[in-house]
């Protein structure tokens, strides 16, 4: 990767932790999750209001390093308005685009879940960056808590 690109991925992430998007308990939720990292304290609860299929609206609310929160905040960007179907898929990819031999960026459609994919780089980070995308497949799946540490 560039140095180019990395710092504009930074930009990304940094963006993203000082402005979080959907930073809200989201009333009327259908679904939710907590998702927890005990190893370092990072905490997120995951809202989704599912509607005929549809993820129609999604936030969270947590606290943690700036790739957790960033995290989040791009997770309730791609998945909102998406099929539940779609956003598992969403979730398939960006796991696989944050974890070690996981997939290439593609720049021209990944967007601003491209800046996930630095973390590679620090395995010890990519809890962090996985930790929300869990959270949401559990909810999705109707199970409320996920941890790091666990089977999940």
């Amino acid at each position: 990767m560039s140095e180019d690109l990395t710092q504009l991925y930074q930009k990304i992430i940094l963006d993203h932790h000082k402005r979080p998007r959907n930073y809200l308990r989201l009333e009327g939720s259908t679904h939710q999750a907590v998702g927890r990292n005990p190893l370092c304290g990072d905490s997120v609860e995951i809202f989704v209001q599912v509607e005929e299929g549809i993820v129609a609206d999604v936030s969270f609310q947590g606290q943690g390093c700036a790739i957790s929160q960033a995290s989040a905040s791009i997770l309730t960007e791609q998945v909102k308005g998406k099929t539940v179907k779609d956003a598992r898929r969403v979730i398939a990819d960006a796991l696989s685009l944050v974890e070690v031999g996981g997939r290439s960026v593609e720049t021209d459609t990944d967007g601003d879940l491209a800046a996930l994919s630095g973390v590679r780089k620090f395995p010890a980070r990519i809890k962090c960056a996985t930790l929300s995308w869990k959270a949401l497949e559990s909810a999705l799946e109707g199970d409320s808590k996920v941890s790091t540490e666990g089977s999940n």
